[in-house]
């Protein structure tokens, strides 16, 4: 059976069924020399054998960690890279977040009692599981690239959700993840990014983030928001999870929104 398996190949249509990257993906990922397959016949067919099948698998695990395209293709054409080594590193990882997120469980757990009014939390309860490195490291990034003048933006942000109660959190970021569902239908439509006829999605992208703001923002601002997105790694991994090609089709979009709604 292992033989068979590692003879076995698979047209890319096959892969992406079984793998759930989408062909345009995997076209692009061939492209760049991410992942080339084994054969390509003289129809042009692309086949992928075993070998090819599991360097997709690390190119998704190191996506789901957030590493950028062209540092994942860096490290697995590395002469020294391991892939059993990198796998019991993601082993680590993958446990220290269900461990992490077990916590966030018992923490909403909590939340919920006390809102329901069964029990109260402790205060040392309240934030158990959230993870102060990650935030800081995530606003030092910002004030890094954008410099000092992040700072307020940053604080404001910081003192609006601090002030929300826990439902009111919750609505604010259930809201967010229907506007990324709902960009990622328009895009998975056929839509394309500069099309006005997004304009009412987008309206309601930026009255979200004016929640956080001092005023709503500018042009130049929320067009700015587009290099945020595809800069930072983390931004990159949730909208390529979302579906493949939404954070540069949404960076697009906040741009042509920008210059035509908010000039």
């Amino acid at each position: 059976m292992r033989n068979a398996a590692n003879s076995r190949t698979h047209t890319v249509s096959q892969l992406a069924r079984m793998s759930g990257v989408s062909v345009r993906t995997l076209h692009h990922y061939d492209q760049i020399g991410l992942l080339k397959p084994a054969v390509v016949g003289e129809n042009g067919y692309r086949h992928y054998g075993r070998e090819e099948l599991l360097r997709l698998q690390q190119i998704l695990l190191h996506r789901e960690f957030g590493m950028a395209l062209c540092d994942i293709r860096t490290l697995l054409d590395r002469a020294d890279f391991d892939r059993l080594d990198a796998l019991r590193e993601q082993r680590r990882r993958v446990d220290a977040e269900a461990e992490r997120y077990r916590r966030l469980a018992l923490t909403i757990d909590r939340a919920i009692a006390e809102m329901e009014g069964r029990t109260d939390m402790a205060e040392e309860q309240i934030y158990a599981g959230f993870d102060p490195k990650k935030q800081a490291d995530y606003e030092a990034w910002i004030i890094d690239k954008y410099g000092e003048a992040a700072r307020p933006h940053i604080e404001r942000g910081r003192r609006t959700v601090a002030a929300m109660s826990g439902e009111e959190r919750a609505a604010y970021m259930a809201e967010v993840e229907e506007l990324e569902a709902d960009f990622g239908r328009a895009m998975g439509d056929g839509l394309a990014a500069e099309d006005a006829r997004l304009d009412p999605l987008l309206a309601r992208h930026h009255a979200w983030l004016a929640r956080s703001w001092a005023s709503p923002p500018a042009g130049a601002a929320y067009a700015g928001l587009a290099d945020l997105y595809l800069s930072h790694p983390d931004f990159v991994a949730r909208y390529e999870a979302i579906r493949p090609g939404l954070a540069n089709w949404l960076a697009t979009a906040i741009r042509a929104y920008a210059g035509r709604a908010l000039a």
